[in-house]
C-alpha cells in the first residue's frame, strides 16, 4: 500500500500506508498537524480538543511576534487561556543558545501546563528542549517554511558557541497557516527548498550505510522523502510565486521529512554530511563573531558542493585500490584526535570524540568496509543513479534566487574548504564521504578544497 496524504474538513493532515517490513520500529504519528488557511484564530479550539490546559507560556522573538505571535496571544486570551509571554529580544537574529533556553525556562511557572512556540527553527528548538526539561507538551505555530524541524524530536542548539543536539518532544499540535507562511521573506522560502533538496544526499548515504554496514533502511521513509522532494521539484515556480499551492507543497515536504523521524525513530532520512558541513559553517561563523549563515540555504549550498563528488564516484574503479598504501597512510587514534581538535577546536572536538567512539576504526574494520564496497560497487552505482540530474537541481535553485556557493551565505574559502574535509567527522553516521576517505581517495576528490597544513 503506497503512502498517501489526506486532509479532513478541519485541515488536519492524515498519513496512511505506513506499514513496512524493515527492522526499524514503526509508529503512527499521534500529533495533530494542520496545514491550511485561516488557522491562527482556531488555535484555542485545537488546544481545547487535546485538553492541554488553560495556562501557557508563549515564546516568540520580535519578528515572529509581529507576524503571528500577537494574533495567537489575542486568540488565546479571548478564549480564557492565561498566557505568559516570553519575548526573546535581540539586536540581531535570535540564537537557540543557553541564554535563550534560560529565558524560556525562567518563564515557566508552577501552574504552566503547556508551551507555545511561534516561529521557525530557533524558536521551535529552544521551546522543544525546555518542554523536555519541564515535562510539558508544546504547540508549534510555524511562521516560515524554512526548515524541517517542526516535526523533529532533535533540537540543534548552541552551547558556548558549539553546535550540540539534544532530544526533545515533537509538538502535540503543529499549525502551519499558509496565510502566515506566504508572508515569509523570499530568502526563507529558498532556505526551505535547500533543506528539502539536501534529503537527496541523506537518502543516498542511508542506502550506502545499508550496503556497507548492514544498517536497517526503511523503504517507507525513503518513499515519503522522495515523493516530497519530487513534488517540490515539479512545483518550483509555484513556490517562487508563493502561491497557496506552492507554499503548501513546500511546508508539506518539510513536515513529512520530520515525520519520518516520528515513524522510525531514525533521523537518517533527513540529514547526513550536507548537514554536518552546514553545522561546521554555523559554528565557525559564530566563533569568528560573524553572522550565522541561514541553515536551509547552507544545506542547499552544501548539497550543490557534494553532488559532483557523488556523481564522480559512480565512475570510480575500486578494484585498483592499493590496500597496503591505504593502510600505511590511514589515521591512527592519536592522529584522528589531533585532526578533530584542529578542525573543530578543543571544546567541540571533546564532544565529537566522546559521542562517536566507533569512528576510531581498526584496520580490520576499515579493510572490511573497503572490500565490501569493492564487492558491491554495482549496488552503490545504482543508488547514485537514483539521484536526479545535477542540472535540474541547479535550475531549481536559480529559479528561487537561492544562494549557490559558500560565499553567498557569508562563508569564506578557508572555512568552506575545511568543512568539506571534516564534515564526515562530525558524527559516525555513514556517508559516501566516509567511504571516499576509507578508500584513500579524499585527497583526489577534494583537491579543489585545499586545507592549510595538509
Amino acid at each position: 500500500m503506497p503512502v498517501t496524504l489526506s486532509y479532513d474538513s478541519e485541515s488536519r493532515l492524515t498519513i496512511s500506508g505506513l506499514s513496512c517490513d524493515c527492522p526499524l520500529p514503526h509508529q503512527q504519528p499521534t500529533q495533530d498537524i494542520y496545514v491550511g488557511t485561516s488557522l491562527v484564530q482556531r488555535i484555542p479550539a485545537l488546544i481545547a480538543r487535546r485538553k492541554m490546559g488553560t495556562h501557557c507560556v508563549l515564546v516568540a522573538d520580535r519578528n515572529t511576534y509581529k507576524v503571528a505571535g500577537e494574533s495567537v496571544e489575542h486568540a488565546l486570551t479571548a478564549s480564557g487561556i492565561t498566557v505568559t509571554r516570553c519575548l526573546i529580544e535581540r539586536e540581531g537574529d535570535m540564537e537557540p543558545n543557553e541564554q535563550a533556553c534560560g529565558e524560556v525556562l525562567l518563564s515557566v511557572e508552577p501552574e504552566t501546563e503547556f508551551l507555545i512556540a511561534v516561529g521557525s527553527g530557533s524558536i521551535t528548538d529552544t521551546v522543544r528542549v525546555n518542554a523536555r526539561r519541564c515535562g510539558l507538551p508544546f504547540v508549534s505555530v510555524g511562521t516560515a517554511p524554512s526548515m524541517d524541524g517542526y516535526t523533529s524530536v532533535i533540537a540543534p542548539l548552541l552551547l558556548k558557541g558549539a553546535k550540540i543536539h539534544r532530544a526533545g518532544p515533537c509538538p502535540e499540535i503543529i499549525v502551519c497557516d499558509t496565510d502566515v507562511l506566504r508572508t515569509a521573506p523570499d530568502a526563507m522560502i529558498a532556505s526551505g527548498v535547500g533543506d528539502v533538496l539536501g534529503k537527496y544526499i541523506a537518502k543516498a548515504d542511508w542506502k550506502l550505510g545499508r550496503i556497507i554496514n548492514d544498517e536497517p533502511y526503511c523503504e517507507i521513509c525513503g518513499e515519503i522523502v522522495t515523493d516530497a522532494i519530487e513534488k517540490l521539484m515539479d512545483n518550483v515556480k509555484e513556490i517562487k510565486k508563493k502561491t497557496e499551492k506552492g507554499i503548501r507543497i513546500l511546508i508539506e515536504g518539510l513536515l513529512l521529512a520530520g515525520v519520518t523521524i516520528l515513524i522510525s525513530g531514525e533521523t537518517r532520512a533527513v540529514g547526513s554530511v550536507e548537514h554536518n558541513i552546514t553545522h561546521y559553517w554555523e559554528m565557525q561563523q559564530l566563533k569568528r563573531v560573524r553572522k550565522e549563515p541561514p541553515h536551509g540555504a547552507s544545506v542547499g549550498v552544501a548539497t550543490l558542493m557534494l553532488w559532483p563528488l557523488y556523481m564522480r564516484f559512480a565512475d570510480e574503479d575500486l578494484s585498483s585500490l592499493d590496500m597496503e598504501r591505504i593502510r600505511a597512510r590511514r589515521m591512527g587514534r592519536e592522529a584522528r584526535k589531533a585532526w578533530v581538535i584542529k578542525a573543530y577546536g578543543s571544546t567541540m572536538a571533546e564532544i565529537i570524540l566522546r559521542e562517536n567512539p566507533e569512528d576510531f576504526l581498526t584496520w580490520e574494520e576499515q579493510e572490511r568496509r573497503v572490500r565490501r564496497a569493492q564487492a558491491r560497487m554495482g549496488e552503490i552505482r545504482q543508488v547514485l543513479a537514483e539521484l536526479p540530474s545535477f542540472d535540474r537541481v541547479v535550475a531549481a535553485m536559480r529559479i528561487l534566487g537561492a544562494p549557490m556557493c559558500a560565499a553567498d551565505v557569508g562563508v569564506g574559502e578557508e572555512v568552506r574548504n575545511m568543512a568539506m574535509h571534516c564534515g564526515k567527522d562530525y558524527r559516525s553516521r555513514y556517508s559516501l564521504m566516509k567511504l571516499i576517505d576509507e578508500c584513500g581517495l579524499e585527497e583526489k576528490y577534494l583537491s579543489a578544497y585545499p586545507v592549510a597544513g595538509q
